[in-house]
């Protein structure tokens, strides 16, 4: 087939060669020539660099440059086209010729002064400055340029090309617009095509309309392409009545959209406004555009209905409305679109039935609703005689599977996971086509894994489940021998060794996923996978030790046996080609000191929730490619040496085990890092403000250490401004609240959707990204206090935001500064020293969910702005000296006694002393706690004296019977500290 290929590309040549030898009848000038020999020695050929980059992009690359030979006529050279009479060269086209360097703006290119259409697309200039220079052809009435590596400024003389009448600067990501530019352009042109995607346009507009200047090319423009240009404006309806415009696509822009009811007759034939944030009904004037043969509306916020006028747009061939809000059925006039070829609904709100008529399109290659609501039985009989692709996953479908759907002739890809389905596939039935099939989350019997066994051409299969009874032998699947991805859960029992002790081999297999199911056998298992990088065993109650099996696979790459009872990797791994290893939550205790010592390309690294003792393996120090190290809950011990330098490293998690010493610095090194988990070890230390430059750090924890002094206020502006989330709880930090630092958490000063930031992943590649989003992501541990309540999560989100101070020896008052923080979520303070006044700045923290302010020895009263914290669910503010009326009203009415027990002055709603009953004469503050060592409940008794003491007292027991604080005093009870034992853990 390469032989064929090689001889029709070799013939295509030839005849291109002939054709532009006959082209001329006279010979090629000398000055011509010269220039382009000249022009060939500033630039290489670079086949490798092309088929990285831009091989999606041409059919073939050929070196045209190759055939210019000093000494030959350059009109008989491929690329060049010259005048029939004159013999000047008039064309020059170098696309997809493999050309790498540098176009200078004295380069001899530009001594073709009658050049008429130049094309340069795909090659790669070096990020070259697009000349001035190319506003001297004059001549040029085409000129592409397209993913050719230009930036800067785009010329203003580009406007001289007043012949042009195709531009094409296509992706070319640094090229930039300024606005007298582009409406010079279109004054002085008479264009016809202009192709501008993903070329800068921000400078432009949005007054004036920069889509209204197009009107200067009313009579000509027949493709008007600027997708991706950041442009800002308008789109009216006068641009969908230019006379002969044909192609309009203004994909990936902000747009603000105005139209009225169209007056005009339009040649338009491709519309797309994709991804420009529209919101609202879809208008009705676009189904007055009758040309349209391809519409393209999806990534919007269009909400409603579809109107029944579609069925006014019978020259569709494409249709895609997905990823937008449309609701309501699907209607069902389908019958009258007879042309669609493609049709996506995908990722939308709709519900009800699929429309019958949708099954009689004929001509449908793609058909895509998935991601609705979309419910009831598929039909037993389809006309899809051309169907291609059908996916109709994420939806509520139910009924058994149509063998009319499964036998479609030309059906290649089906994807009818996370439905009802239920039942089995006939036997009978078999597909010489299918090539993706997935039936993930259905409730299908297990027989069918039988009947797939014939779909010989099979190579994605997906069939995790629940439902999976009796027992599923693998070897099954051996019979697909071009399977290259399967995915299987939810058996009852998975038999993994062969029956009949013969082995069998998947020669094409490259990503296995056998997850949740009840594995037997596979200490004994003697598969072959020549080809497997991809594979996961996780949670299936695996016992012993890894098996040689899986050691002896040659390209095995990524690995994850993560939730089993594994005790042991065994013989020595190879770990030289590993690049993602997961053995979390297992009961491996492996010395892993020295481990990994023979790697070279591991990136994530998950060994956490087992029982690995030793020391810190040392050679991770010298990985160069880690990127994840998550080693969490182990039983590994020692100091860890100071050599973590020139690492990738993005995450690094050693919560849980018995490290001490010193914090290594060199860590302030890594200046990739995201997440540094050093929490509940024995590090002894003072804070590491060595870290605070760390731009990208958005997660610390170093919470159940032995970290003590104070936390200096350092003068700068740049400390931690990327922090969003913060622990340094159950230390013996002392000393004030660090204000400097607090002052400057700039990214916790933003709420929300604001925030730009991406989603902060303890182990940020995700196992099922690697082949292309079909393996589930990696599910790694992590604890944090929400609500007041360990909550699990895979990702921490970036509108979590939260600071955790509590158990250290704190003192001082609480800064304002805290109310500057309004993206927080949780704030916890507790078991410190604190003194003076509740910040009534708090009140301005609106997201706050939790505020734990527990055990110091604040005074004053609640501020009542407090009140105003609508989100407010978990509030503890005992244990200390406050006093006056609980605040009422919206969230304060829900919480309890708990949240204020232990303040002798407070009154109110919850608690049962009512304000209008008793005024207590308060104590006086004083370092009692500090000088005496205990708290200060029974030191503000000592404080009371004679009178006042027993008119309190008795006027107390008087009025409301035996009061708590009372017994607490004359009981000899204690209030408790929570222990470090019992206190919220954070990572665990």
């Amino acid at each position: 087939m390469m032989l064929v290929v090689v001889r029709v590309v070799v013939c295509v040549h030839i005849f291109m060669l002939f054709h532009f030898a006959c082209l001329s009848s006279h010979s090629c000038h000398s000055e011509e020539s010269s220039a382009l020999l000249h022009f060939k020695t500033q630039l290489i050929t670079n086949t490798t660099f092309y088929d990285y980059y831009y091989a999606n992009f041409c059919p073939y690359v050929y070196p045209k440059m190759r055939t210019w030979e000093n000494g030959t006529d350059c009109c008989s050279w491929m690329g060049v086209t010259c005048d029939s009479l004159s013999g000047h060269v008039i064309g020059l086209d170098l696309s997809c010729s493999a050309l790498v360097g540098i176009i200078h703006p004295n380069s001899t290119l530009f001594h073709l002064t009658r050049l008429q259409t130049l094309n340069f697309a795909y090659n790669y200039f070096y990020n070259s400055q697009l000349s001035s220079q190319f506003g001297e052809f004059v001549s040029l009435t085409h000129l592409n340029l397209s993913s050719c590596g230009f930036e800067g400024d785009i010329p203003s003389q580009i406007s001289h090309l007043s012949k042009l009448q195709s531009l094409d600067l296509s992706l070319n990501y640094g090229l930039k617009w300024e606005e007298t530019t582009w409406k010079r352009l279109l004054q002085n042109t008479s264009l016809r095509e202009i192709v501008l995607d993903q070329t800068d346009m921000s400078l432009i507009g949005p007054t004036p309309n920069p889509l209204s200047l197009i009107a200067n090319l009313s009579s000509t423009l027949v493709t008007l392409s600027l997708g991706y240009t950041r442009i800002r404006g308008s789109l009216t309806s006068d641009i969908f009545c230019l006379p002969n415009l044909q192609h309009l696509i203004l994909t990936g822009n902000e747009l603000s959209v105005h139209l009225s009811e169209l007056s005009c007759t339009t040649s338009l034939s491709i519309l797309d406004l994709s991804d420009c944030g529209i919101q609202g009904p879809i208008s009705s004037s676009f189904y007055n555009l009758t040309h349209l043969t391809s519409l393209n509306l999806a990534d919007n916020q269009l909400n409603g209905s579809i109107s029944s006028s579609l069925l006014n747009l019978q020259r569709l061939t494409h249709l895609d409305l997905s990823r937008n809000e449309l609701s309501g059925q699907i209607p069902n006039v389908f019958d009258k679109l007879t042309k669609l070829q493609t049709l996506s609904l995908s990722d939308n709100n709709f519900q009800g039935k699929l429309p019958s008529s949708l099954f009689t399109l004929t001509q449908l290659s793609q058909l895509d609703c998935s991601s609705n609501q979309i419910e009831g039985p598929l039909p037993k009989q389809v006309a899809f005689s051309n169907l291609i692709e059908l996916f109709l996953e994420d939806n509520l479908l139910n009924g058994t599977i149509p063998p009319s759907i499964l036998s479609l002739k030309s059906l290649r890809s089906l994807d009818l996971s996370n439905n009802r389905f239920i039942g089995y596939i006939s036997s009978e039935i078999t597909s010489y086509s299918l090539e993706y099939l997935f039936l993930c989350g259905n409730k299908l019997q297990e027989n069918i894994l039988e009947s797939i066994s014939h779909f010989v051409n099979l190579t994605y299969l997906c069939l995790s489940s629940d439902n999976w009874s009796g027992t599923v032998h693998f070897q099954l699947f051996s019979k697909l021998q071009k399977l290259e991805y399967l995915s299987l859960s939810g058996c009852n029992s998975l038999l993994l060794e062969s029956e009949t002790s013969m082995n069998y081999t998947f020669l094409n297999l490259y990503a296995l996923q056998l997850f949740s199911n009840n594995i037997i056998g596979w200490s004994k298992f003697s598969g072959k996978f020549p080809q497997l990088e991809f594979l996961e065993l996780s949670n299936n109650k695996l016992e012993g030790k890894i098996p040689n099996w899986i050691h002896d696979i040659p390209s095995l790459c990524h690995l994850k046996l993560s939730h089993n009872m594994i005790t042991s990797i065994g013989h020595q791994f190879p770990w030289y080609h590993f690049e993602y290893l997961d053995l979390s939550f297992n009961l491996m205790d492996d010395d892993i000191s020295s481990f990994f010592c023979n790697t070279t390309s591991l990136e994530v690294i998950n060994l956490s929730h087992n029982r690995f003792t030793g020391t810190f393996p040392q050679c991770l120090a010298n990985t160069s490619s880690l990127v994840d190290l998550d080693i969490q809950m182990n039983k590994l011990h020692g100091n860890l040496s100071d050599n973590f330098k020139q690492l990738q490293l993005e995450t690094l998690n050693l919560n849980g085990n018995q490290f001490e010493g010193l914090l290594p610095k060199s860590l302030s090194s890594c200046t990739y890092l995201v997440d540094l988990d050093l929490g509940n070890n024995q590090f002894e230390d003072t804070f590491p403000d060595w870290l605070q430059n760390l731009s990208s750090l958005e997660i610390l924890v170093l919470g159940g250490n032995k970290l003590y002094g104070p936390i200096a206020n350092l003068k700068s502006e740049n400390i931690f401004p990327s922090l969003i989330y913060l622990d340094i709880s159950c230390n013996n930090f002392s000393g004030s609240l660090p204000k400097a630092y607090i002052q400057n958490f700039q990214a916790m000063k933003i709420v929300g959707d604001e925030v730009q930031r991406r989603l902060v992943d303890y182990i940020d590649t995700s196992f099922g990204a690697i082949v292309g989003n079909i393996l589930p992501e990696y599910d790694n541990s992590v604890i944090a206090t929400v609500k007041g309540t360990n909550t699990p999560f895979a990702k921490i989100p970036t509108t979590f935001v939260n600071i955790d101070l509590s158990e250290n020896k704190f003192e001082g008052e609480i800064p304002d500064d805290f109310g500057e923080l309004h993206g927080l979520i949780g704030l916890n303070l507790s078991h410190n020293r604190l003194v003076g006044h509740i910040p009534h700045s708090l009140g301005n923290l609106t997201n706050l969910e939790s505020l734990d302010l527990s055990s110091n020895m604040l005074t004053g009263d609640i501020p009542t702005e407090l009140a105003n914290l609508n989100f407010l669910e978990v509030l503890s503010l005992s244990q200390n000296q406050l006093v006056g009326p609980i605040p009422r009203g919206k969230q304060f009415d829900t919480f309890s006694n708990d949240s204020y027990e232990g303040n002798m002055g407070l009154c109110g709603f919850p608690l049962s002393i009512q304000c209008n009953n008793v005024s207590l004469q308060q104590c006086p503050s004083s370092e009692a706690e500090d000088k005496f060592g205990f708290g200060w409940k029974p030191v503000a008794i000592g404080y009371a004296c004679g009178v006042v003491l027993g008119i309190g007292l008795g006027f107390c027991v008087f009025s409301i019977g035996k009061p708590q604080w009372l017994v607490i005093i004359f009981g000899g009870k204690r209030i408790k500290r929570r222990s470090r034992g019992n206190r919220r853990a954070r990572t665990t």
